[in-house]
């Protein structure tokens, strides 16, 4: 899934793949829901910084 955003919202658009083709999302009630989605998961993420510690630290495990 792509959450594709900008400064305008309405020209959000979310793009889906499955193994036939890709399908794209541009009405506000199913924006809405991908938003949760993308809010939710980017929420819970690390920070760039950190982000870049814990890839070093797990290259260095190897």
């Amino acid at each position: 899934m792509d959450y594709l955003h900008g400064l305008a919202a309405q020209l959000d658009t979310v793009q889906t793949d499955s193994g036939h083709s890709s399908v794209f999302f541009d009405a506000e009630p199913l924006l809405k829901r991908y938003r949760k989605r993308y809010d939710r998961v980017a929420g819970s993420a690390l920070n760039p910084a950190k982000s870049r510690d814990f890839i070093a630290h797990m290259l260095q495990e190897l």
